[in-house]
């Protein structure tokens, strides 16, 4: 079976309210079978335009990558994302 990704491209416009989102999120993503691949770190953009930050979270499955999405819990948190970043996620699966 096909594994899921979430995808995130973020620019954090208020890094110590921000801080509260990381700290909540890795937990519930967890429970789905998440696992961060990428969270930050250095990146370039050779072409086009992008946010400031990227995250790849790696899940079992598609279903999973959706389930994690759309639980409450994670619900919650995300509108401390929404509030703190501009912010593009995706879910794909994977090959």
């Amino acid at each position: 079976m096909p594994k899921g990704y979430l995808i995130g491209h973020i620019t954090v416009n208020d890094p110590d309210a921000y801080a509260e989102y990381v700290a909540r999120d890795t937990a519930i993503l967890a429970r789905h079978g998440g696992r961060f691949i990428v969270r930050g770190g250095l990146s370039e953009t050779p072409e086009g335009a992008a946010h400031q930050r990227h995250v790849v979270i790696e899940f079992p499955s598609y279903a999973a990558a959706q389930s994690a999405y759309a639980d409450p819990d994670y619900q919650d948190v995300a509108d401390i994302r929404r509030r703190t970043a501009d912010s593009v996620i995706i879910l794909v699966e994977g090959t």
